[in-house]
């Protein structure tokens, strides 16, 4: 259904043009930068002023990806809200990620209509995924071709589709993805590809995005930004001379062969597939209101209540067999008595609790898989021994309370790498919040050990362990490491991920109406580092405030 023309209200002075619409193309010798300048300059006066014609919205969202996720616009950086639970307390997704495609001609302002949409939104975590990232990687033979513009970077075959499809794929199902990084110099990839995680809303662009069966069913939303045909040759005038230092001649030379050609032929056609076509791109509010609205109304059937599913679920049942608690002896008592006594001072808190952390690392270590080696002993005899059976250890924290435990994993593992993640509690909803995560690369391969001081409900502990499986760790080479747990967190974790390995110094028996571990321990990460309790008094660390 195409959205009716809206007349535009008044608008501020035009943005920068739209990034990534259209092929990039290898820059052609300019004969004087200045004379180029010139007609950049010339060239903006051509273009009708447009904008959004609303005012900044107080929050919005943006791109995710595994560094803290931000949009820059043409006045300001915008930092995402933390991301609710994308899956239920099966642990398992309930709903795909919902995937916008937009289409249109080169130039045709495709990017700045998606920016727009993410910061009108207003929703945690949005993923901007651009059809440039996939062109394929060019032959020497059409490498010469490019260089003398007699390349079309305008036709379907010069996309990877099946590149494509996989990759959206995955982000829908809330994996990680790793995307290309194409070299318009080159033509080729880089070496480091970018890696995108966390979308509730995928926004994917490009001049085919309706060019491909497979790739139209991921599409939940297909919107075609039509802008007039002089419009986007003028933009892509002004882009080329101005970004790409390219002459008139050799741009206009472009347009005719390839892209027009291509967009009469192959992009136009697919207007008819869009449920929304924006006319004037960025310069239609209405239309850009009304795929806002129609997002925010499939996102709340998507909306997922985990912690209270956890508090009533799974209780009364034996402690699992994935459970491994270290032993009572007097001394691990002795240090418990310590730590848990109300009165005891943060210097002794945090000394005994270092001690009770290097045990339980120590016990953590040898469920680790071993095989037999022999070795060499200075007498020259053979030694029958055992030696680590895996590639490589890695040690995740969630913040605040469990970086603190890294010091004792790195005392006793050499070299071990340390990713963190931030979750946070939502304090309208009550339910925790991804805010930021930093993983090591080719995580995939390692034993890793997840990291939290105190477990009540499980649900922070459920939402790391989700992050750790999006990016392809197998469920049972996660550790889930904590000082004490209480029996509805090892529940919770436990039905959720039954090969997931549970290793703690304590279990208590009861979680009251404030998610407190009864006896418990207090706040750990306030006592640890002498900060004020939370209003509610919560020793949970998902429940602590961000600093």
């Amino acid at each position: 259904m195409a959205a009716p023309p809206a007349s535009a209200a008044p608008r501020a002075p035009p943005p920068p043009p739209a990034a990534g619409d259209g092929a990039d193309r290898p820059p052609a010798k300019s004969e004087a930068a200045g004379e180029e300048r010139s007609n950049a300059d010339a060239l903006d006066r051509l273009l009708p002023p447009v904008g959004t014609g609303r005012s900044p919205r107080k929050r919005t969202t943006s791109q995710c990806k595994s560094e803290p996720p931000l949009l820059r616009t043409s006045k300001r950086t915008i930092y995402t809200a933390g991301r609710p639970p994308w899956y239920n307390e099966h642990g398992t997704q309930s709903k795909e990620a919902f995937a916008i495609g937009l289409g249109g001609g080169s130039a045709s302002g495709k990017t700045t209509v998606a920016r727009m949409i993410i910061e009108a939104l207003d929703v945690p975590w949005v993923v901007l995924l651009s059809m440039d990232s996939f062109y394929k990687v060019l032959t020497r033979q059409q490498q010469e071709q490019a260089a003398l513009n007699n390349y079309n970077f305008d036709h379907p075959d010069a996309f990877d589709f099946d590149l494509i499809v996989s990759t959206l794929q995955k982000l829908k199902q809330g994996k990680s993805v790793k995307v290309p990084v194409y070299d318009f110099t080159t033509h080729s990839r880089k070496k480091d590809w970018k890696t995108l995680y966390g979308a509730n809303v995928i926004i994917f662009e490009g001049i085919m995005a309706f060019a491909d069966k497979a790739l139209l069913e991921l599409l939940d939303m297909k919107v075609f930004v039509d802008t007039d045909s002089d419009i986007r040759l003028v933009r892509r005038l002004r882009r080329d001379i101005s970004e790409r230092g390219r002459d008139i001649a050799g741009v206009i030379k472009q347009y005719n062969k390839f892209v027009k050609p291509a967009f009469d032929q192959y992009i136009q056609p697919t207007m008819r597939l869009a449920d929304i076509v924006v006319p004037r791109g960025s310069g239609n509010a209405v239309a850009i209101d009304l795929i806002v609205q129609h997002v925010h109304s499939q996102l709340e059937e998507r909306e997922l209540s985990v912690r209270a599913a956890l508090a009533s679920a799974h209780q009364c049942h034996p402690l699992p067999r994935t459970l491994s608690v270290l032993k009572s002896t007097p001394q691990v008592r002795g240090m418990h008595t310590i730590i848990r006594d109300k009165e005891t001072s943060r210097d002794e808190f945090i000394f005994y609790s270092k001690r009770l952390m290097r045990l339980l690392i120590e016990h953590a270590l040898s469920f680790l898989p071993f095989q037999d080696c022999v070795v060499q002993t200075p007498q020259g005899q053979d030694y029958a021994g055992k030696c680590y059976a895996g590639k490589q250890i890695t040690g995740v924290s969630i913040l605040r309370a469990g970086e603190t435990m890294e010091p004792a994993l790195r005392a006793v593992c050499k070299d071990v790498r340390i990713g963190t993640i931030l979750i946070q509690t939502n304090q309208l909803t009550g339910e925790p919040e991804l805010h930021y995560l930093r993983l090591p690369k080719d995580i995939s391969d390692d034993h890793v050990i997840l990291m939290d001081c105190t477990v009540s409900t499980g649900a922070a502990a459920m939402m790391a362990v989700r992050v750790l499986l999006d990016h392809d760790v197998p469920e049972d080479k996660i550790f889930l490491l904590s000082l004490l747990m209480a029996e509805m967190g090892v529940h919770s974790v436990a039905y959720a991920f039954p090969r997931v390995r549970i290793i703690t110094t304590a279990v208590d028996k009861r979680v009251n109406d404030l998610f407190r571990i009864i006896p418990g321990i207090g706040n750990f990460g306030d006592r640890y580092f002498g900060t004020d309790a939370a209003p509610d008094g919560s020793d949970e660390e998902e429940a602590a405030s961000m600093s």
